[in-house]
């Protein structure tokens, strides 16, 4: 493992007076054979925070923060580095932060205070040796995840914990053992005690773990299933499970066909994916069927990534394209109007078209080309052949051609958005002569 260290890592064991440990999921995943480079390395000792962050300066890395409470010191050099002074930790029951710390100079109490005993395998950097005080080069061989303590102490102790499991099974592919998922099961309304912003940050990771682990991101969702966590801090989500679809378009119920379109779905959709029908439980339970649910599915993604803290253009753009994903599922739309859906979302319409994709293929795992985008990108090419304009910039007229034709204010900017659906319709009407032509004759109905 030295061999892939960063070499400030290296200088900065041999002049501590205590030895110096890399822990935690980089010694994990070099030990499963998945670690090339890490962007941050966690490192710990007995040493205390001052001792520390003096070798630090000293090997010529900045230290960014010291938390003397944790012994906690950030540093910067030509990577990050997070140390930990070697601790015993007590929490309240569930919450995050510890409510009390002790230091400790004994690595197997420091190693219990951990999560999974596959996280807490230490690696003496000067020293090139491995210490493992719970047994957790066993578990990475075996790709299994065992707690450092009973699970039901280890999940009660922190709520974020829960996620924490279902998120490095996905990346690692490593499987819970029993008591694991038990623990985890009895404590799953812990979850709730965990700030937002925490969960959002975990489910990203988990919605992204196929970088690292093959169907990561379905292995993690289906954990947070069966240990019931899911419907803790997503209950509009976990109410689609066991709710049966029509048999002829859908193998799965709503939920299983919400994780499978996140399996098909490519990375930067993935949200939209898990939450595309996130409104058809409350659809069959309020209307009887699934007519409205692009509509209520909008609305509640809304709330779910607001109440998440969500970044607001994550959450505007899903909320768009829940909306809009069953647009001409049919087939029966005419291309007049696929043409005018197709100018309006077109900042979108590469995403939307792939989750069109993904939503077919989910149904019946079915990964041939869904008919929907089929029709769409023949309709799309067959503009683009043409010269159809895709936004005002495009057009043959601007803004002070329309002035000179005797407009103003608002008005400009409607005849703008008018022209451009006019000529969504056939790119050859886009010249200047034309447009201004067709604005004389249709002014009022277009402003």
């Amino acid at each position: 493992m030295r061999g892939i260290l960063p070499e400030q890592l290296i200088r900065l064991a041999e002049a501590l007076p205590a030895p110096l440990y890399v822990v935690g999921g980089s010694v994990r995943d070099f030990l499963a054979g998945a670690l090339r480079r890490s962007a941050d390395w966690d490192i710990c000792s007995p040493a205390d925070e001052e001792t520390l962050a003096a070798a630090a300066r000293a090997c010529g890395l900045a230290v960014r923060a010291v938390y003397p409470r944790t012994g906690t010191v950030k540093l910067e050099g030509e990577t990050a580095f997070e140390y930990t002074r070697f601790r015993t930790d007590t929490y309240v029951r569930g919450i995050h932060t510890p409510a009390e710390t002790r230091f400790t100079d004994d690595i197997a109490l420091d190693a219990r205070r951990r999560d999974f005993c596959a996280n807490a395998v230490y690696y003496d950097v000067a020293a090139g040796t491995y210490a493992d005080p719970l047994g957790g080069i066993p578990d990475i061989r075996a790709r299994i995840l065992r707690t450092v303590a009973p699970a039901a102490k280890v999940f009660g102790e922190d709520g974020l914990r829960l996620l924490r499991l279902a998120r490095i099974a996905a990346q690692t592919g490593f499987s819970p053992d029993g008591e694991c998922l038990d623990g985890a099961r009895r404590n799953r309304a812990l979850i709730r005690d965990i700030a937002p912003e925490r969960v959002f940050a975990e489910m990203q990771l988990l919605l992204h773990a196929d970088e690292t682990a093959a169907d990561g991101p379905y292995r993690g969702l289906c954990i947070l299933r069966e240990t019931g966590v899911l419907g803790q801090f997503l209950p509009e989500l976990a109410a689609g499970e066991g709710m049966a679809q029509r048999a002829d378009f859908h193998d799965h119920d709503v939920l299983e066909h919400s994780f499978r379109c996140v399996r098909y779905a490519r990375a930067d959709i993935r949200w939209a994916a898990l939450l595309h029908d996130v409104g058809k439980p409350a659809c069959m339970k309020e209307d009887g069927s699934f007519h409205d649910h692009p509509a209520r599915g909008a609305r509640l993604a809304d709330g779910i990534l607001t109440r998440l803290k969500a970044p607001r253009k994550l959450t505007e753009e899903t909320v768009r394209l829940v909306l809009l994903h069953m647009r001409d599922f049919d087939l029966k739309m005419r291309e007049t109007k696929v043409r005018r859906e197709i100018c309006e979302c077109r900042d979108l319409l590469p995403k939307l078209l792939a989750l069109k994709q993904a939503d077919f293929s989910a149904c019946k795992d079915d990964l041939s080309p869904a008919p929907t985008v089929q029709k769409w990108e023949n309709v799309l090419e067959k503009m683009r052949a043409e010269g159809v304009p895709f936004s005002v910039r495009e057009l043959a007229v601007n803004g002070d051609d329309l002035l000179r034709a005797g407009l103003a204010g608002e008005e400009i900017g409607a005849a703008l958005q008018a022209l451009l659906a006019y000529c969504a319709q056939d790119g050859t009407r886009n010249r200047r002569e034309h447009l201004l032509r067709h604005l004389k004759h249709c002014r009022k109905e277009i402003v």
